[in-house]
């Protein structure tokens, strides 16, 4: 399974990885272009307790309680990743709900927005990780 983890040592809660992910998912060329003037809505999200920083994102559970919940059949699993279609949610936000690690969210559009790993992304790594500057989030494809 595919999953984003965090070396909470070298974390520096710089937040930049949300301002890729943001970015990522924007459809712009340029990032300050895409950005400038907005809030944004990473797929990410970078927490802090005391001084210890970690991202809160989708976990592409083994057997999602997300992907089982959804009424409408917009959640599925492609290739060990959870996918959205967002033609398809309704914005009934049982998913949220369900979710044991906070990393499904509604967006701007009402229907729900999460960490798709940027899979229309090339070559495939997603812009969280090729944009940390301390090397703190890593793509895992463990099992």
């Amino acid at each position: 399974m595919k999953r984003i983890t965090v070396n909470e040592k070298w974390c520096l809660g710089c937040h930049l990885c949300e301002y890729y992910c943001a970015f990522a998912n924007s459809g712009g060329e340029d990032m300050a272009k895409a950005l400038k003037g907005i809030t944004i809505q990473p797929r990410l999200r970078i927490e802090q307790a005391g001084c210890i920083s970690f991202a809160v994102a989708c976990r592409h559970c083994d057997t999602p309680l997300c992907v089982k919940s959804c009424i409408t059949g917009s959640l599925s699993v492609r290739d060990g990743v959870v996918c959205v279609d967002r033609e398809k949610c309704v914005g009934c936000y049982t998913c949220v709900m369900v979710c044991p690690y906070g990393a499904v969210m509604p967006s701007e559009s009402g229907a729900i927005q999460k960490c798709e790993l940027c899979t229309q992304r090339s070559p495939g790594i997603p812009a969280c990780v090729s944009g940390c500057p301390n090397g703190a989030i890593v793509l895992e494809n463990g099992g």
